[in-house]
This record gives C-alpha cells, sequence and structure tokens, in this order.
C-alpha cells in the first residue's frame, strides 16, 4: 500500500522502471546514497593523500592561465623551470590539504536525496549520481574550500616554502626578465592563487567521484555491499 501511494507521485515512465526493476523505492534510495557515499569517501581520502592531486594527470593542477606567458619564456629565467615544479607541486599539496572538507557537505546531500532524484539517477547516465552531488554541494563545497585552500596555500609543506610564496617568487623572477627585455615580455599582475586552486580542486573532486561511481555502475568487484549488488545488477 505504502508503494502504491508512493507511486502514485511519479511518472508513469517512472512507476514502469520501479516495476522493471524490482526495486522498492526503499531500495533504490538505499543503493544510490551507498553509491554516493562509497563514491564519496572514496575520492576524498584518494585525494587528501599525498599525490592525491599531484600524482593524478586527470586532476593535477596546473598554474593559473595568467602564467602561461612564464611557461612559455620559462628558459630566459634563471632557474625557473624548477621555480615552476616546485610551485605545481606546492598548489597541489594545498588541494590535497584541503580535500577532507568535502566530506560531511556531500553527506548532508546524500541525505537529502528524495525518490525523485532516486528514480532520476538511477536511470540516468554513468555520471548521473555525480550531476547530482554537483548540482547540490557546488556552492557549499567552493564557500568551504576557498578558506581551507587559502590557509594551505600559506602553509609550508614543500621544503620551507609555502605555494603562495613559491608562485610569488616565480612570478617576480619572471617581471625581472620583463622588465629588462625592453618591452619584448610583458610583466604580470597576479589574480586570487587560492581562487584558481579551489576551483580546480573541486572539479578534480568531481572528476573522482564520477570516476567511482562509473565503476560501481558497470564493475561488480566495485559493489561492496548487498544493496549496491542488488540496485546495480537488477538495473
Amino acid at each position: 500500500m505504502a508503494i502504491a501511494m508512493s507511486l502514485s507521485f511519479v511518472s508513469c515512465e517512472e512507476v514502469d522502471s520501479i516495476v522493471s526493476t524490482g526495486l522498492t523505492n526503499e531500495e533504490i534510495i538505499r543503493g544510490l546514497k551507498s553509491a554516493l557515499e562509497v563514491s564519496t569517501d572514496t575520492s576524498v581520502k584518494i585525494l587528501n593523500a599525498v599525490d592525491g592531486y599531484f600524482g593524478d594527470p586527470l586532476v593535477k593542477i596546473l598554474l593559473p592561465e595568467e602564467a602561461a606567458i612564464i611557461v612559455n619564456n620559462i628558459s630566459k629565467i634563471p632557474g625557473g623551470q624548477l621555480l615552476v615544479d616546485n610551485t605545481i607541486k606546492a598548489i597541489n599539496r594545498s588541494a590535497e590539504d584541503a580535500a577532507s572538507e568535502a566530506t560531511d557537505i556531500f553527506k548532508s546531500a546524500i541525505t537529502g536525496m528524495t525518490i525523485d532524484d532516486g528514480l532520476t539517477i538511477l536511470s540516468g547516465s554513468d555520471s548521473a549520481a555525480t550531476n547530482y552531488l554537483r548540482l547540490n554541494t557546488s556552492q557549499n563545497l567552493f564557500n568551504a574550500f576557498k578558506p581551507k585552500i587559502q590557509a594551505s596555500l600559506s602553509k609550508k609543506l614543500i621544503g620551507n616554502i609555502s605555494a603562495e610564496s613559491a608562485y610569488a617568487d616565480l612570478i617576480s623572477q619572471y617581471n625581472v626578465i620583463a622588465n629588462a627585455s625592453f618591452g619584448l615580455l610583458k610583466p604580470i599582475t597576479t589574480n586570487s592563487l587560492s581562487e584558481h586552486t579551489t576551483h580546480k580542486g573541486l572539479h578534480g573532486l568531481f572528476e573522482k567521484v564520477k570516476l567511482e561511481e562509473g565503476k560501481i555502475r558497470n564493475e561488480v568487484s566495485h559493489r561492496v555491499n548487498d544493496i549496491l549488488i542488488k540496485v546495480f545488477e537488477e538495473k
């Protein structure tokens, strides 16, 4: 009776989907919440570890676009390549340091999933659950990440330097060359490194969650509990 009443609030197509899969509303929601919990927990743990960002080409954070001119003229800067490498590593270490901030925000969004959300996600693409999270958490994640990223960028995470000081040194070294180039090179002014790192860090986080979601949907070995096995095998 309860299922019948619940079904009266969804479309005929959605009802057909539930009947054809043999899944109840409760099973759909429980399975999809579990999929998101596993995907997000795994992603955060991976990215929060040393080289979580830096060692993965999929999510590695490079320098801001403003620094492209530096990279293109790196041979003109004494020790320039080492400065670039150290700056990139420091930026990625900052993102790794901040990654754990996502956990509670993800949990809140997962808890709030409705049956309509679940039906849409179940019948959606391999990244439908990730898209749901992106829609419901992006702004909160940005607000939580940015101050943490800012603090991490100020930490001396690589040797005795922070990402901010490494980037400032890189810009300074380049501008010395640019100012002496008789107009051949244009000096640059830095924008917010924390804003850049926050945006790129969150993009990488969602890319990881999407990857983990796809594994659960398509690989039996990644369905780590009974409800994941039931929901995604039935689908």
